[in-house]
């Protein structure tokens, strides 16, 4: 990236960052677009391998296919926020973010379980929330850890969400979060129903836009 310090303070002189923070800032989010695919290749491999095994519908099946496919990078993002945590690096937004989706991972399991002990058809248009919690509950715990990272460093509920609403990584994250379940529970409706474990890792694969903001961020980062 060949912008001057000069042009950045000039261009965003609110922001109050020096070029070495967004060159690290767009390294950093680049780390956290790359631990996307892994997780979506395992879920799906996962899926293909237990319905030839005869598992379509095994409960325990689609709990690993979708914790693969919807909350595989999550693992690998937590360890990126361990690690930088280790080097002592200065925090950073990237960091806070892959912290928030690491601590999510576990509460779309206990919505699967407490939802398949009520009775929920979770093969049907009532059950179109249960991908949508493994996909994008990671999401929601980044976007609240986001925006406590943005009060902290501003030092203000209002000066941290002034910062949000101007952040393209926490407004790609909202987008991402409020129109995911529309098109699940549209999907549902037209009659898709994961009635076999691959199924189940492309309906959460398709959920999973996790990659959208972190790529917004990279984005914004490489060209501003």
């Amino acid at each position: 990236m060949s912008i001057k310090y000069e042009e950045l303070s000039e261009e965003f002189p609110e922001d109050g960052f020096s070029e070495n923070e967004f060159l690290e800032e767009s390294e950093e989010f680049s780390e956290l677009i790359k631990y996307t695919i892994p997780g979506y290749i395992l879920g799906l491999l996962a899926g293909v391998f237990l319905d030839f095994q005869g598992y379509q519908r095994s409960p325990v099946g689609q709990w690993l296919v979708r914790t693969l496919a919807g909350e595989g990078e999550s693992i690998f993002e937590g360890i990126f926020s361990i690690r930088q945590r280790i080097r002592k690096a200065e925090g950073s937004m990237a960091e806070a973010y892959g912290w928030g989706k690491f601590f999510g991972i576990a509460f779309p399991w206990i919505i699967d379980l407490g939802s398949r002990l009520a009775g929920v058809d979770v093969y049907g248009v009532e059950g179109f929330y249960i991908p949508y919690f493994y996909a994008l509950s990671d999401q929601i715990g980044a976007n609240i850890s986001g925006m406590l990272f943005l009060k902290r460093t501003e030092g203000s509920w209002k000066a941290g969400f002034s910062r949000y609403v101007r952040h393209p990584v926490m407004l790609a994250s909202l987008f991402v979060i409020i129109l995911v379940p529309l098109g699940l529970l549209g999907a549902r409706i037209l009659g898709f129903s994961p009635t076999t474990q691959t199924f189940t890792a492309l309906e959460t694969i398709a959920a999973n836009l996790c990659w959208v903001p972190p790529l917004a961020g990279w984005l914004n980062e490489k060209y501003r």
